[in-house]
């Protein structure tokens, strides 16, 4: 159970990104960009106060790629392809970020 506390929001968001292939609504994908911008950048925090600086940058990109703010507009292929990309560095991070 303590597995499952220390890392439901990295699942969460494979979870997310891995729904993102069905057609959903443009509000679906703005949910998206603000759960994976914050998460990752608080991933990318906890990385470097670890001082793994290697995750840290990753993190940071994600973060940056995904930021609501000022948005990246890409194709839906191009996004298809991130969000598999982030659904799968997340899930190497449960077992390689402790």
């Amino acid at each position: 159970m303590t597995w499952l506390r220390q890392n439901w929001h990295r699942l969460a968001i494979i979870l997310i990104m891995l729904y993102a292939f069905g057609d959903n609504p443009y509000s679906y994908y703005q949910f998206l960009r603000w759960a994976t911008a914050i998460c990752s950048f608080y991933l990318a925090f906890t990385a470097y106060n670890s001082n793994r600086i290697g995750w840290t940058w990753i993190f940071t990109i994600i973060g940056i790629l995904f930021n609501p703010i000022a948005p990246f507009y890409m194709s839906r292929d191009s996004w298809q392809f991130y969000n598999l990309s982030v659904a799968v560095i997340y899930f190497i991070s449960i077992f390689k970020l402790k």
